[in-house]
């Protein structure tokens, strides 16, 4: 029997997006976030695997990235990208999750029954358009903008979970080289 989708359900993935917002903003408020990624700065290249999962969202992508710049600086910053990319995917993962699995589902039933975004809909189906889209998102999961726009937007094309892995992999190591090499050029 096919999946039944009603507004209740989009109701509570806006309500955990809310929850998640909520605590992250009070992690960040209260320093708790700071201090957590300052202790684990310490540890190198465990550091670098918990920097880079608070690399991933909106509300923690600024203190992760100063600490995944400092572990740079003391470290190889091959191996601080390497280790925080693997970070970077776990949580990635569960945003792709999250997104691609349920508010996809519930935003595409929505169009169904709105006439005006049935024509957004007939693009998004076009394969230019597809692979746009996943180029966008995978740029923007390199930049140090938050991830969450971007696997929005690979989410919206339906890409499985083992495209997604490599490709998240991916951006996230260059787009942490990048904070590293940046970070090693800085005079500090």
């Amino acid at each position: 029997m096919p999946k039944r989708h009603t507004g209740f359900g989009l109701m509570r993935d806006v309500l955990v997006i809310i929850a998640s917002i909520f605590i992250a903003v009070i992690l960040v408020r209260t320093h708790t976030l700071s201090n957590i990624l300052l202790q684990t700065k310490e540890m190198e290249y465990f550091g670098s695997f918990i920097a880079g999962l608070f690399f991933t969202s909106v509300f923690t992508t600024a203190p992760a990235i100063v600490t995944l710049g400092q572990i740079a600086e003391a470290n190889n910053v091959w191996m601080t990208a390497l280790f925080g990319a693997f970070g970077a995917l776990i949580g990635d993962l569960l945003i792709f999750r999250f997104i691609r699995d349920e508010l996809t589902d519930h935003l595409s039933d929505a169009m169904k029954h709105n006439p005006g975004l049935k024509r957004f809909k007939a693009l998004m189906r076009g394969k230019h358009f597809r692979w746009f889209t996943i180029a966008l998102g995978g740029l923007i999961i390199a930049s140090p903008l938050p991830d969450e726009l971007g696997i929005s937007l690979i989410g919206l094309t339906k890409s499985s979970t083992k495209y997604f892995i490599p490709m998240s992999l991916i951006f996230n190591f260059i787009g942490i080289l990048l904070i590293g090499f940046a970070a090693r050029a800085i005079p500090g």
